[in-house]
This record gives C-alpha cells, structure tokens and sequence, in this order.
C-alpha cells in the first residue's frame, strides 16, 4: 500500500482488518511520502471520518513522533487537523492540497488532482440492492482516473456485494477468503453463517457470488418519496428469539402501486414493540395485521392494550405458497420508500424456497395479500382476500 507503483485491488472478508491496514499505511505515506498528495475515499462523508480520525490519532502517537524524530530530526505537527483532512510540517509542496484528504463518493471531485487514491468500501449493501446506486459508484470509480496524477496509482480495498458492483471494473484483484486467513475458526463461521442467505454469506465472506437460477425477486425499486407510504397499513412478523428477525411493513396502495416501508430488527418482539409503535405514528399508518398462529394472540393483545388498531388473523397458507403467489405476482409494482432498511430489501432478494431467514418477505406478502383486491380510490369500501 505504501510502496507499490501499479493498480492495486485488495479483496477480503468482513472482519479482517482491511481499513486498519489502510489507516496504518495512510499514516506511514504522510511521514514517509510526505509530498505526495492523497485521496481517501469511501462511501459516505461519515465514514471517511471514522479513518481521518484514527490516521490522526495514528500520527499523534508517540511511536511515530518517534520515528519523525530519528528521521527528520524535527518534532512531528499537525498543521491541517480537520475531519477530513490532514497535514504536517513534513510537507514541502507548495500545492495547496493537504497531504491527505477524505471525500465520501457524493462529493465534487471537479478540480482535484492526487498522486495515491485508496477506496475503502465503496462498494456496499446499497449496491447489493439497487442497480442505479451500482451504475453511480462504477461512474464515481471510472471518474478517478482523470484527477490521478502521472505515474500515481489507485489502491482499492473492500468486500463484494454483487457480481457486477464496481469491483468488476478493478484490476490487479487479491483475494483472501474466510478460509484463507485463518481469521475466523469453523465455529463462529457456523455462527455467522446461520444469521444470513446463502448468497450474502458467499460474497461477504467467500468472496463469490452464488448461482442466481433459483432467485425469485430481483432488480427491488427503491428510494420512492417517503410520503407516498403514509396513512398504509401495517403488518408485524414478530420473532421470539433465536435467530429469527422481527419485521414491520407499512404499505399503502396507490393506482395499482403498493408503496412500502420496511424495517428489521434481530430481537424479540417485546424489544422493538416500542419503534414500531413510534414508526407507526410517524408514518400516520393505520390498523397493525398481525397472525396468531405462533403466539396464541399474545401480540395482538398487547398492541389492543397500548391503544392500536389491530387486526389478528390465523395463518392457514403456506409461507412459500403465499410468499411466490403474491409477492411475486406484484413484484413489478412494489417500490420501497426511503429509510427503508436495506437488510428488509436484502432478505427479500435473497429469498428462495430454502432460505434460512424469511421474515421480511413474509410480512410483505402478507399485507399485500390483504390490499389484492382493494380499490385505490379513498372513497372506496375496503375489501380484503381473508380476515
């Protein structure tokens, strides 16, 4: 990362300590490099932060005060020391730029010229979920090449989400999977692996991606007007431990198109009640579905004791059947609102008839199924397929 002098592309799984290389080898290029101008960038303004803060903290140790001593002969400062910038009395260039800034991949990069580009995460669940946000990050990347000065290079860093993100367009790939790096043993990969699909275990931590014949729901419209959701109705797939989720949907129905919020929590109903009452209110939405099946009417009766609009149904159709009989019949007309969770869109698209975790499209399914045949007009009697 320091030294090098091609395109470099580093792939590895979640956990294994990527960015603390990073943040290591960005502290190392200020004070050995210190006239070469460097980009940091990452997805959001927020995380580029994160790293900013720890290469400062990296320099402001007495380790590196140490060796800028020994090899310059001069006590180490921080002349820049801002969120996303850094620079030192090490630096003789007389180019304005500081010797290491961070942008998140929204900024303007009009203008800007550097000698190293390192990318860190560029490439994450939104590009794992939607297709546009895909086509923004591959253009933020080709974008790169012309602020590079000559004879610099791009060193990118991160963990696939989707075989055609950006990392498609990166060259000179290494690639370390969770069984290459001895960093997790066998029995918290068990773990991690019971509490995800198939699909994102494989990209995240096997760096592949799995074979897409069996995938129900694909290409999810997303980032839809959050007004366009409220005054929707409401269903709960509440989880009672284990490793199940509880999800909460909110949809309104609206000239054939069904506008939905989704949320997701990995806890016990009892835990998140509270957000998803709040979640509730904010949105103006209406009566909470809810099946009995499970719970013998325990939730259905605590929501009617806080005061909520419910309605309780017993559940007599199969999950699968209900799940590829609604949901996927209406697939075209779903689009999800912004705030939703990327995880609730996420384990819909993963959804196959062998998935592990199917919560979320549950839940979808079932209001879908109660808004089938009901009019679009306001003035309309509601009519429903069951309850």
């Amino acid at each position: 990362m320091v030294s090098g002098k091609e395109d470099k592309t580093l792939q590895a799984h979640r956990g294994s300590y990527k960015t603390t290389c990073v943040s290591v080898a960005l502290a190392l290029i200020v004070v050995l490099l210190p006239n070469l101008k460097t980009l940091f960038m990452r997805k959001t303004d927020n995380d580029v932060k994160e790293v900013i803060f720890q290469v400062k903290k990296i320099l402001e140790s007495q380790q590196m005060r140490y060796f800028v001593k020994c090899i310059y002969g001069v006590d180490l400062k921080l002349t820049t020391s801002t969120a996303t910038e850094i620079n030192t009395n090490l630096s003789s260039d007389i180019r304005g730029t500081s010797q290491l800034v961070g942008l998140g991949i929204g900024s303007s990069l009009t203008g800007k010229h550097f000698d190293r580009i390192f990318t860190d995460d560029i490439v994450n669940v939104q590009d794992r979920i939607s297709k546009a946000e895909r086509d923004r990050t591959k253009l933020i990347y080709q974008e790169l090449r012309n602020i590079i000065n000559r004879g610099g290079r791009i060193f990118n860093t991160g963990t696939p989400w989707h075989k055609d993100d950006a990392f498609s367009l990166m060259p000179n790939a290494e690639k370390y999977d969770c069984y290459s790096t001895g960093l997790i043993d066998s029995a918290d990969l068990d773990v991690i692996r019971e509490k995800m699909t198939a699909s994102l275990f494989a990209a995240n931590y096997e760096l592949r991606h799995v074979a897409a014949e069996d995938v129900i729901f694909t290409s999810p419209k997303v980032n839809a007007d959050r007004a366009l959701a409220e005054q929707g109705e409401c269903h709960i797939d509440a989880a009672y431990g284990g490793e199940d989720f509880t999800a909460f949907t909110i949809c309104r129905k609206s000239n054939g198109i069904y506008y939905v919020f989704g949320k997701m929590w990995q806890k016990h109903i009892d835990d998140c009640t509270d957000q998803i009452l709040a979640l509730r209110q904010s949105f103006n939405a209406g009566r909470i579905l809810c099946e009995t099946n499970g719970d013998k009417g325990y939730l259905a009766k605590d929501l009617k004791r806080r005061g909520e609009r419910v309605l309780p149904y017993h559940e007599d159709m199969n999950k699968y059947l209900k799940i590829t009989s609604y949901l996927k019949s209406e697939w075209k007309n779903v689009q999800f609102v912004e705030g939703t969770d990327p995880e609730y869109i996420a384990q819909i698209c993963d959804y196959n008839e062998n998935a592990e975790h199917d919560d979320a499209p549950d839940s979808l399914a079932s209001i879908i199924r109660k808004l089938w045949k009901k009019d679009d007009s306001a003035a309309s009697e509601y009519r429903s397929v069951f309850g």
